[in-house]
């Protein structure tokens, strides 16, 4: 039963997309759009050769606050570096260890950090360290514990 819902899941967001686009529900509309769904969610599965397990879907909610209010904070206090005439920002680079291995997990990572205004992701490297650029590098050890305990940990729970 799982099997269905998780392939039927994909094309009925694309069935429902095509729906807010047209703007009908024209029968004619509905059968399109899920031929349409149906066929290029078959087609999106088949170039996804890795499935991902989530596991505790409370744990994703609580990071998505988490990282919506890491996102506000830092535009704030990207905003203030760039408009106090005072402190001038020491940006860096910063290598930090990471545990994850997920492949699902890093992607969300690296959206997480992209999105997070004043860091930059710019290599994973082969032993699995995260190489980061930071617009603020005060303390490399409060970057570090900060995307490990905030992130990282939470993503584990998640992904692995």
């Amino acid at each position: 039963m799982k099997r269905y819902v998780s392939f039927l899941a994909l094309p009925a967001v694309l069935l429902l997309l095509w729906l807010l686009l047209n703007n009908t529900l024209a029968p004619t509309q509905i059968l399109l759009g899920a031929a349409l769904a149906l066929v290029l969610g078959r087609a999106a599965m088949a170039l996804r050769p890795l499935r991902s397990r989530l596991r505790k879907p409370w744990a994703i909610a609580r990071l998505l606050c988490v990282v919506a209010l890491d996102v506000a904070r830092s535009n704030l206090a990207v905003a203030r570096l760039i408009w106090s005439r005072t402190q001038q920002p020491t940006p860096g680079f910063i290598r930090i260890p990471l545990e994850l291995r997920d492949p699902h997990g890093l992607a969300f990572l690296a959206c997480i950090v992209t999105y997070t205004p004043g860091t930059v992701w710019t290599e994973l490297a082969s032993d699995g360290s995260l190489t980061l650029h930071v617009l603020d590098l005060d303390e490399e050890s409060h970057w570090i514990d900060l995307i490990k305990q905030r992130y990282e940990s939470p993503l584990m729970e998640i992904f692995e």
